[in-house]
């Protein structure tokens, strides 16, 4: 006579885990493409995200209601549950990232390597268009001060180059660092100084920075100074002072093989 085995059904909170997991995932990807292409703007983007991490929350707390279930009555499932919690753990990772980095860092969206004479962005009516028609602020004294506490490495960039090798290779850096360039003046007889506009996108949601680059020449070098400033938020998470950084980083480099 042979014994008919019943097996244990699947816990219900195991099996939404998942689907609500993925559904977050879905949705997060939807919000990043949307943004990054432009199709919408960066509260509406937002405003999606934040539906996806409060769906990556429900379903983290379906899988903690399975384990539960699943411990008390030996339900089946386990799996699923543990599949919904890392989709929820992954989604809510990088939010607790930037949350870190909130309270490490000050509350500023604008950095510069000449505090004392800041670059300005250029006026011509291209490149007031890629900004749509705004212009960054003079950084006030609060924003300098919170920048000289924070990031005291951020320096200006010199180089033994002439003024208009200066203005080349930073306009090639800038290229090479994948950033849209919206207008540029190189330095002349009549126009000393030269000129890089451009726009960079963040890691994740692509929110556009503006950045003005200066190139001056001096007695035996050159001076590159460079300006980063977010357009979206008070706060950059450090993302305008890495961006200095980097290009301060492949400057440097660039020039030792000019």
């Amino acid at each position: 006579m042979r014994r008919l085995i019943i097996e244990e059904p699947y816990s219900i909170a195991a099996i939404w885990s998942r689907r609500v997991g993925v559904f977050a995932l879905a949705v997060a990807a939807v919000a990043v493409i949307l943004s990054r292409v432009g199709a919408v703007d960066p509260p509406g983007a937002l405003a999606v995200l934040g539906a996806a991490l409060l769906l990556a929350c429900l379903a983290g707390l379906l899988a903690a209601t399975a384990f539960v279930v699943i411990w008390r009555t030996g339900r089946r499932g386990a799996g699923l549950a543990w599949a919904g919690l890392a989709m929820a753990l992954l989604m809510l990772a990088y939010p607790a990232y930037l949350s870190f980095k909130a309270i490490s860092l000050p509350t500023i969206n604008d950095v510069s390597t000449d505090l004392d004479n800041p670059p300005t962005f250029l006026m011509s009516a291209k490149a007031r268009e890629a900004r749509g028609n705004r212009t960054p602020p003079e950084p006030s004294a609060e924003t300098k001060e919170a920048q000289r506490r924070a990031y005291p490495g951020i320096q200006p960039i010199m180089v033994d180059l002439e003024a208009n090798d200066a203005y080349r290779l930073a306009l090639d850096v800038a290229k090479q660092s994948h950033w849209r360039i919206v207008d540029a003046v190189a330095p002349s007889v009549r126009e000393n100084v030269g000129h890089i506009d451009a726009i960079a996108g963040s890691l994740v949601m692509g929110f556009p920075s503006d950045i003005a680059i200066r190139i001056k020449p001096s007695a035996t070098q050159t001076r590159i100074d460079i300006r980063s400033v977010s357009r979206v938020g008070r706060h950059d998470f450090g993302d305008n002072a890495r961006r200095i950084q980097k290009f301060a980083a492949a400057i440097a480099e660039a020039a030792k093989e000019r």
